[in-house]
C-alpha cells in the first residue's frame, strides 16, 4: 500500500509542475484503486468534484430562465399594447382637453365682442306708442333712429305715450319668451297739458282725502294710467318727459316765461313730483321740443349699450378715482415705515408740484415736525417763507430750484390758521 500511495504522490508532483499548460479553474480528478478508502481522499479533490456539479447544475438553472414560454411571450406582448393604448389615450384626453380650452376661450371672446357697446346697440329695439305719432314732431325722433340703423317698432301695447326697449337674451341669461329682456328704463313723453291733466287730477284727489296712490275709477288721466302700470310691473324706472312743443313752435315762451309758468302752479306741481318721486319714484324733465326728447332718447339707448360691457368690466365702486400707483394708499408700518412716502404725497396734493420737486423738500426736511421747527426758528416771516426757495430738485433736463412759489404755498400750508384761505 505504501508503494501505491508513492507512486500517486509522485504523479501529483508531475501535475503540478505542468500546471502553467493547465486552466487554473480545472480540477484533477485521479482514478484510484477500489480498496482504497474514501477517508484518504483529498479535500481539495472532494472541493473541485463539488464545485464541478455545482457549475453543471447552474448550467441547468440559467438555460431554464432563458427560455420563454409562448404564453409569456403573449402576456409581455399584451401588456405592451395596453400600455401604448394608455398612452394614446392621454395623449386624446389632452388634445381633447387643449380643443375644449380653445373654444372655450373662442366663445368668451365672442361673447366680449358682443357685449361691446357698438355692437350690443344693434340687440336694442325701442318700442315707441302709437299715440305719439299724432304729433307731427315725433317724425324727428323716427329719422334719427333710422339714421343710427337702430331697430324701433310701433306698437299700441304698454304705458300710454312711452317709448320702452327690449333686447336680444344671451345665452348665458335666463330668456324670457321669444328669447326678449325688457329693459327697466321707460319714458313717458307728454305735453304740458297732459301735465296740467295730471296735475289737477292729482289735485282732486288729494281734495278727496283718499289714499295716495289711490285712482277713482272714473278718473281717466294718464295719472292712472301710471299708476295701473307701476302697480302691474315691478322693477321699471319710468321718467316723464314734459314737452313744450307749441310754445316754443311760436317762439313766445322763453326761459323767464316757463319759469312764471312753474310759479304759478308752484304749490300744486310740487305736490305732484314729491308724490311722484315718493311713492314711485319717477323723475320730471321739462323739455323744449322734439329735437331735445330725442336727443334725450339717443343718449339713454347708448347707456342701455354700455350697461354690460361696463359690469362685464367690473367697474370699481368709486369710479372717478384714478388707476395707478400714484392714486393708490401708501402702507404705513408700526415702525413708522412709509411715513416719509405719506409726507411727499401730502406735498404732491399742491397744484402744479412734481414728484421731483416734493421729494426734494422731503428730503431736506424729512417730517412735518423738522420743517415747522425750521420756521420757528427764522426770525421774520419773509425768511420763513423763503426757506425752501433755494432747494435743489434732482432730475429734468436742468438744473432747478423750488421756487418762492410753491415754498410760499407749502409755509401757508402748514402754519396757517384760517380753514378757507386759498393756498394756490
Amino acid at each position: 500500500m505504501s508503494a501505491v500511495q508513492r507512486a500517486n504522490t509522485w504523479e501529483i508532483s508531475d501535475s503540478e509542475n505542468e500546471s502553467d499548460e493547465v486552466k487554473p479553474s480545472s480540477c484533477v480528478i485521479l482514478d484510484q484503486d477500489t480498496s482504497v478508502n474514501e477517508s484518504n481522499t483529498s479535500p481539495s479533490s472532494r472541493s473541485c468534484s463539488a464545485r464541478a456539479e455545482d457549475g453543471a447544475d447552474g448550467v441547468k438553472i440559467s438555460s431554464k430562465r432563458r427560455r420563454r414560454t409562448r404564453e409569456e411571450v403573449q402576456e409581455e406582448l399584451e401588456t405592451r399594447k395596453a400600455a401604448r393604448d394608455k398612452r394614446r389615450e392621454e395623449k386624446e384626453k389632452l388634445k381633447e382637453k387643449k380643443l375644449q380650452e380653445q373654444q372655450r376661450r373662442k366663445e368668451a371672446a365672442e361673447r366680449l365682442n358682443l357685449l361691446k357697446p357698438e355692437n350690443f346697440i344693434k340687440s336694442l329695439t325701442a318700442h315707441i306708442h302709437a299715440v305719439l305719432l299724432r304729433d307731427a314732431g315725433c317724425d324727428v325722433l323716427l329719422r334719427t333712429l333710422d339714421g343710427f340703423q337702430w331697430t324701433n317698432r310701433i306698437e299700441n301695447q304698454g304705458l300710454p305715450n312711452s317709448i320702452s326697449w327690449t333686447r336680444q337674451a344671451l345665452q348665458t341669461e335666463d330668456e324670457a319668451e321669444h328669447g326678449v329682456i325688457e329693459e327697466d328704463q321707460v319714458l313717458m313723453v307728454i305735453s304740458h297739458n297732459e301735465f296740467e291733466d295730471m296735475v289737477m287730477s292729482h289735485k282732486t284727489v288729494t281734495n278727496q282725502s283718499a289714499l295716495i296712490g289711490d285712482m277713482h275709477e272714473g278718473a281717466e288721466s294718464l295719472l292712472q294710467h301710471l299708476s295701473k302700470y307701476l302697480t302691474r310691473t315691478t322693477g321699471k324706472v319710468v321718467t316723464i318727459l314734459v314737452m313744450i312743443s307749441h310754445q316754443q313752435r311760436s317762439g313766445s315762451w322763453g326761459e323767464d316765461d316757463f319759469d312764471f309758468y312753474l310759479n304759478q302752479h308752484h304749490l300744486d306741481t310740487e305736490e305732484l313730483l314729491v308724490h311722484l318721486q315718493l311713492y314711485w319714484n319717477v323723475a320730471v324733465h321739462f323739455l323744449f321740443g322734439w329735437q331735445e326728447v330725442t336727443d334725450h332718447v339717443v343718449a339713454l339707448t347708448k347707456a342701455l349699450s354700455k350697461r354690460p360691457y361696463k359690469a362685464l368690466c367690473g367697474d370699481p365702486d368709486l369710479g372717478f378715482c384714478m388707476d395707478g400707483s400714484w392714486s393708490a394708499g401708501v402702507r404705513v408700518d408700526r415702525d413708522g415705515h412709509g411715513l416719509a412716502q405719506v409726507w411727499t404725497r401730502q406735498i404732491q396734493q399742491l397744484n402744479r408740484v412734481s414728484t421731483a420737486m416734493a421729494k426734494a423738500v422731503t428730503s431736506a426736511y424729512p417730517s412735518p415736525s423738522l420743517l415747522l421747527k425750521a420756521y420757528e426758528e427764522l426770525p421774520s416771516e419773509e425768511e420763513r417763507r423763503r426757506l425752501l426757495a433755494d432747494l435743489t430738485v434732482v432730475g429734468g433736463a436742468k438744473e432747478r430750484r423750488v421756487g418762492p412759489e410753491l415754498a410760499g404755498r407749502i409755509h401757508r400750508l402748514l402754519t396757517s390758521q384760517n380753514p378757507h384761505l386759498l393756498l394756490d
